[in-house]
């Protein structure tokens, strides 16, 4: 039996139909009104709420609003308007602690029994409305914390902040500086909240990225559609101690040129590579290089369209390495696909790491995944070589690359890499001149069975990489390499994976997962059998 040590408060409260105004038959109806608010908000639990309502009626009845414009009659509800719901937000969790029953036993998550309870145990709520206190039994023994089941019953967090500032965080923090997202809050809810405590509920908000979508229902998607795989990274400026040990020797044996910033090349000791992992899938969509690259105005008007990407999932770390991002990817993929019975093709930039990774995982899988070189930048090498043979500017330059680049989609690499050879030994460059050339003919040739577009565009497959491509400046660059930001990593890792959640339209469920294991975590992990004890109804 657990003792009580605090006093009862009273619970004889008016009935809900007794907290409601009337109207009488004397005196103007905003009178009445405000009146009957009153008298209620004397006897009842909703005291200050209803207190608040009657001044809101009290001063839009007064005849100086008469002459107030729209918008100011707006602004001025929404400040008491925001006064009045944390009013009631405060009297309903005042009523929650009168009515709360006390529990004939209660044991820890180790088994440990609390001996007796107290009453009147507060703590701070700092709500998207306000701050409110709330009131719970308080069940304890010498020497071990204090149990609270109310708490667990609202899914109170450890922190002071409510979930509801937290999501605002999880939303605005990724939208621009954690600056812009305390204005942001503010604007919404009048709460100031400082942008460290901004940055912390960023991170908290995203701790169930991994789980989130390693949980989740396998996607029922076309059997006949193609799943495409997509890596590439790009670098976030970090903090000093942020930054990988390599890059940190390299930042540290440095110079800098100017004394307040960087300059340019300069920020290349001073970034880390966040990791960006995409999977879609197309409906094939069969093609030929003349859809692609047409030579004739025929060729132009009948060129058919490319497969379009949809039900896209992106991913993005700046902690983990390559090799477990691309992992991650292909669990996706796997959810996807679980018998692997679907194609799978991997769109690639030509790195070999992630080229290897990519092989890797495929033979852990035990899944066949052909691997396509993005031909755009194919076509990049291409361009740079031309200027070992043509002037800046010379039409004849986009017509040779035109061709080049036609040849090659056409499955004919080898053959370029050869041309591109025999044409800068035949006009005697030098080592300096013809260093394109080479570099562009030994890409073509190394990359050669990644080069096979004449079957990726028979099968209807994509062979250009704007998918992730899209991904590393929406989710990285267009928030990460914002002017002045130097990252440290946890917070770098928060807004990646709420950026990567927010593009994959996945935000909404993946907040009811949080709030589950925020629930699991903070509260079920303190109880006897991950149970949250249930009080006995009230009386």
């Amino acid at each position: 039996m657990i003792a009580d040590s605090g006093t009862r408060r009273s619970e004889d409260y008016a009935s809900q139909d007794e907290l409601l105004p009337s109207v009488g038959a004397g005196g103007s109806l905003a009178q009445q009104s405000m009146q009957a608010l009153r008298q209620a908000a004397a006897a009842g639990p909703f005291a200050a709420g209803l207190a608040q309502v009657a001044e809101l009626v009290g001063w839009l009845s007064e005849g100086k609003t008469e002459r107030l414009e729209h918008g100011d009659l707006e602004a001025q509800l929404g400040l008491r308007g925001r006064e009045l719901m944390r009013c009631l937000l405060g009297d309903h969790l005042a009523l929650r602690a009168v009515r709360e029953q006390r529990l004939e036993q209660l044991a820890d998550s180790s088994g440990e029994l609390r001996g007796w309870v107290e009453r009147a145990h507060r703590r701070g709520l700092l709500s998207v409305f306000g701050e409110v206190s709330v009131e719970r039994l308080a069940y304890r023994e010498r020497g071990l914390e204090n149990l609270h089941p109310a708490d667990a019953v609202l899914n109170l967090p450890e922190e002071k902040h409510s979930h509801g500032l937290r999501r605002l965080a999880a939303l605005e923090a990724p939208r621009g500086s954690f600056e812009d997202a305390t204005d942001a809050i503010r604007r919404q809810t009048g709460v100031e909240i400082g942008k460290r405590q901004v940055e912390e509920l960023a991170r908290r908000a995203a701790v169930d990225f991994d789980a989130f979508y390693r949980q989740r229902e396998r996607f029922a998607g076309e059997q006949d559609d193609v799943l495409v795989l997509s890596c590439d990274a790009k670098g976030v400026v970090m903090r000093p101690e942020a930054l990988r040990p390599e890059t940190q020797k390299k930042a540290a044996a440095s110079e800098t040129k100017l004394k307040t910033r960087l300059s340019r090349g300069e920020k290349r000791n001073r970034k880390r590579m966040a990791e960006v992992v995409s999977l879609f899938e197309v409906t094939p969509a069969a093609r030929t290089p003349a859809d692609i690259l047409p030579q004739s105005e025929q060729e132009r008007q009948a060129a058919r369209d490319g497969p379009v990407a949809k039900n896209k999932w992106l991913a993005a770390s700046v902690i983990e390495d390559s090799a477990s991002v691309i992992a991650s990817m292909f669990e996706e993929a796997l959810r996807r696909d679980p018998e692997r019975k679907r194609r799978w093709v991997a769109l690639v930039d030509g790195n070999n790491h992630q080229i290897d990774r990519i092989t890797k995982e495929a033979r852990k899988h035990k899944v066949k995944v052909a691997i396509v070189v993005d031909c755009v930048h194919v076509m990049e090498y291409v361009w740079s070589s031309a200027w070992s043979f043509f002037k800046e500017g010379d039409p004849a330059a986009e017509r040779w690359v035109h061709e080049k680049v036609r040849a090659i989609l056409e499955g004919k690499a080898g053959i370029v890499a050869a041309a591109i050879r025999r044409k800068a030994t035949r006009l005697g460059l030098d080592a300096q001149q013809r260093q394109n050339a080479d570099r562009c003919a030994d890409y073509l040739l190394a990359k050669r069975r990644h080069l096979d577009y004449p079957t990726a565009l028979a099968n209807g497959w994509p062979i250009a990489t704007g998918v992730i491509e899209g991904a590393c400046r929406h989710i990285v660059k267009d928030r990460m390499d914002i002017t002045g930001a130097r990252w440290g990593l946890e917070g770098a890792e928060a807004v990646l994976k709420l950026r990567a959640l927010k593009a994959n339209g996945d935000f909404d469920d993946y907040w009811q997962f949080h709030l589950a294991r925020e629930r699991a975590r903070v509260h079920e992990a303190r109880y006897a059998g991950a149970v949250i004890p249930s009080p006995p109804p009230a009386k």
